[in-house]
């Protein structure tokens, strides 16, 4: 038997319906509203804030206030009061110099540098075929000025910074050694940056270490390969100590001949949405593998070992690696700022995110803490050369 309701019944619960439906609706969209404007009052709060400390400042401060300096500062800080180390504001000075760095492109006189305990700028490594190359520089040395401005007084990283230069012009750097100061002038030029050495080691063993990950990293690294598998070899070293990363899609062409076809590597958002960033043709190098690691070893640096190891493809020697597994995004913006923002995780394969944790080698060794010896890398010597007894 079939239930009629009356028109007028009908109507009231429409009614009803469309009134339960307009309170819930006017609900969330005054609990949105009330968001928004709470959002929109802190903002306010933030933003007069600095405006009283900028019109205290302008008003109070004894010097000269360099606009841009200022400007510049602000950004940073705020990039920085997100507390994430790997986070920053680059001014368009620094963008063009981190691209340049990227690229694989070098422009300046090919040293690599640190801070001397002095204050001073102490050289570490001279890049070969550099403008200095033939100078009688060497490793050790201490910069003490820098176009004739006293680096102490400079600041390091400042004084590391005007060294950059453009490629063509001279600079004239005072070097200290035994005491005694000499000036020197050289011309910068561009120079292509080496980030993959290779040798072939007794018993057919390929070696190859990668420094970084630059545009240029995978070009260098398939020539290693291809030419000691045409050397042959029969297993491979590959050495990521202190390679504290680099580009993704650099690592991705360095994996990609190694591993069998698959997702190597993902990135996992805060919003739950998951990103392929690695991926493997069915190409694969089929001969045993060793990675070395150590505490310096990063990012992609890291990753790179992770992805062998969770394939199977090689065993890790060395120390726990760093614990960097964490991807930036770098925007650039209409002026030629931009700001390097952390925006996921990574994830490989077969294992957890190693971010702040690190990864465990196979076997581990400690360096040499006198650096008169490797003890990592004869370990790794010795568990390829087994390797490649158990296949003859």
């Amino acid at each position: 038997m079939n239930k009629k309701i009356s028109l007028g019944l009908a109507l009231s619960l429409v009614a009803i319906a469309s009134a339960i439906t307009f309170i819930l609706t006017s609900f969330f969209s005054l609990q949105s509203f009330n968001e928004k404007v709470v959002d929109v009052n802190e903002k306010a709060k933030k933003y007069g804030s600095l405006q009283t400390l900028d019109s205290y400042v302008r008003e109070n401060y004894y010097g000269d206030i360099d606009e841009e300096a200022l400007g510049n500062g602000i950004l940073k800080g705020y990039v920085s009061g997100l507390d994430d180390e790997y986070s920053h504001y680059l001014t368009p000075e620094e963008y063009q110099s981190e691209m340049s760095d990227i690229s694989g492109e070098l422009v300046g006189l090919g040293l690599t540098l640190t801070e001397d305990e002095s204050g001073y700028i102490r050289i570490v490594e001279i890049l070969q075929d550099s403008p200095v190359t033939d100078s009688g520089l060497v490793a050790g040395d201490i910069i003490t000025c820098v176009d004739g401005n006293d680096v102490l007084v400079t600041g390091f990283e400042e004084s590391v910074e005007a060294m950059k230069g453009q490629a063509g012009t001279d600079i004239t750097i005072t070097v200290r050694r035994d005491g005694i100061d000499t000036d020197m002038v050289f011309t910068r030029r561009s120079m292509e940056v080496t980030t993959v050495t290779s040798e072939l080691l007794s018993g057919y063993v390929g070696y190859i270490k990668i420094s970084s990950f630059k545009k240029n990293t995978p070009a260098q690294f398939i020539e290693a390969l291809e030419q000691l598998n045409s050397n042959g070899a029969k297993a491979f070293i590959f050495d990521v100590r202190d390679n504290s990363g680099g580009l993704v899609a650099a690592l991705e062409e360095c994996v990609d001949p190694l591993l069998p076809e698959g997702v190597v590597a993902t990135a996992e958002y805060r919003d739950g949405r998951s990103e392929t960033l690695v991926y493997s043709d069915e190409s694969e190098l089929d001969v045993p593998m060793i990675v070395l690691v150590n505490g310096n070893t990063a990012s992609a640096g890291e990753l790179f070992a992770a992805s062998l190891k969770d394939f199977g493809k090689a065993e890790l020697v060395g120390e726990q690696t760093f614990g960097k597994g964490v991807m930036q995004l770098t925007t650039e913006f209409e002026d030629g700022s931009a700001v390097v923002l952390t925006v996921a995780e990574y994830k490989t394969a077969f294992s957890d995110c190693y971010n702040g944790v690190g990864i465990t080698p196979d076997h581990v060794i400690e360096a040499d803490e006198d650096g008169s010896s490797d003890p990592q890398y004869d370990k790794a010597l010795e568990l390829i050369s087994q390797k490649i007894a158990e296949n003859s």
